[in-house]
């Protein structure tokens, strides 16, 4: 018989020193973004507790793996809060946008085809690898479907680690260059007053909904479940008052935590030339999906912001806050990263599958010679 977890006072007594190294792991996340905000950095607070937190983990000195069920938590807060933004006004401009919503998903996927094709024959990762690395779906998800396919997952989870926070890291600071850095930055929510009974009531509703489309097996249930739910009740007039600052900061706090304890040293140490690839490759993702976004935006005489991070290869999460900070249209960066997920989702696996078998009669021929 083998031993299993301690129990009784010993057991207990792990649990408490793992709530409490957590509980540390978060206060410095939180530290961080006060510290960001002090100094005008945008999304403070999800930039300060993503640096913070990916410092203590790479130096070694409080390594931590945010468990991932505190994840929804941030999700839940998100989608409820963009979607209490959603209105008639929004939905009508949403159905004259739809061709140019399709249109940015469709160039998205073209230059993520791109980058994985130039990756791949640099020789960093094979043309698989190089596709789920770049493609915006979950480091989990993207690793499972490498594994099943009998890839080596290892480029793939530290090229989407890297993926998700290079974005929010990289493009708030970018159009806050371009763009001009303020003296003033409002931040979302400041001005509603903290009502218990209220923020209860938002979070039971989000709380609900994500369970009930996790029952039904819709994509991105923790974010699109709230967000359906609220954009329903405000579009028919019955919307709840939003999130007070203080509980967007703790959801933020959360997902940037969650992001900084995704770098392992032990795995990035060792990928060496590996992760320079993943992060030039990222970088030149980001570049190509902006330049692409901005073209369209400039045919169709719409804000460059609006179409940039609508067409970022980040979260969806992690995009709509950026948007909100940015005094952006949250709902139609929602819309515009949610077209992606119904495109992209159900046509991942054919895809991985096809270039598998291309890669593999591609090796069979030159076995052959």
């Amino acid at each position: 018989m083998t031993d299993g977890p301690p129990t009784g006072r010993a057991g207990l007594r792990l649990r408490l020193m793992a709530w409490a190294r957590l509980g540390l792991f978060l206060a410095a996340g939180a530290l961080g973004g006060w510290a960001a905000q002090a100094i005008g950095t945008p999304l403070p607070w999800m930039i300060g507790p993503l640096v913070v937190t990916a410092a203590l983990c790479l130096t070694g000195l409080l390594p931590m793996k945010v468990p991932d069920r505190l994840r929804p938590f941030g999700q839940i807060v998100v989608a409820c809060q963009v979607g209490l933004t959603f209105t008639p006004q929004t939905l009508d401009r949403l159905i004259a946008l739809a061709p140019v919503i399709v249109a940015t998903a469709l160039l998205t996927m073209g230059c993520i085809l791109v980058v994985s094709v130039v990756v791949a024959r640099a020789g960093g990762m094979t043309l698989t690898q190089s596709f789920l690395a770049a493609v915006p779906t979950s480091p989990i998800e993207a690793a499972a479907m490498a594994i099943e396919k009998g890839v080596d997952p290892v480029p793939v989870i530290i090229s989407q680690t890297l993926r998700l926070s290079a974005v929010v890291l990289v493009l708030p600071l970018a159009i806050y260059t371009i763009d001009g850095w303020p003296a003033i930055r409002s931040q979302p929510g400041a001005g509603t007053p903290f009502d218990p009974v209220n923020i209860l009531l938002l979070l039971a509703c989000g709380f609900a909904a994500m369970c009930l489309f996790r029952l039904l097996r819709i994509p991105n249930p923790n974010f699109l479940g709230p967000l359906t739910a609220t954009a329903a009740l405000s579009v028919t007039g019955h919307g709840l008052p939003p999130f007070p600052l203080l509980v967007l900061a703790l959801a933020q706090i959360v997902l940037g935590s969650w992001l900084g304890s995704t770098f392992r040293r032990e795995l990035l140490g060792s990928a060496g030339r590996l992760a320079v690839v993943s992060l030039a490759s990222i970088l030149s993702l980001l570049l190509l999906c902006s330049l692409a976004a901005a073209g369209i935006a400039w045919g169709f005489g719409l804000d460059w912001r609006l179409l940039v991070l609508g067409a970022a290869p980040g979260g969806v999460s992690e995009m709509v806050l950026t948007a909100k900070y940015l005094d952006q249209d949250a709902a139609l960066v929602t819309a515009f990263h949610l077209t992606r997920i119904f495109l992209f989702m159900p046509n991942i696996p054919w895809i991985v599958a096809l270039l598998v078998r291309y890669e593999r009669r591609q090796a069979a021929r030159r076995d052959t010679r």
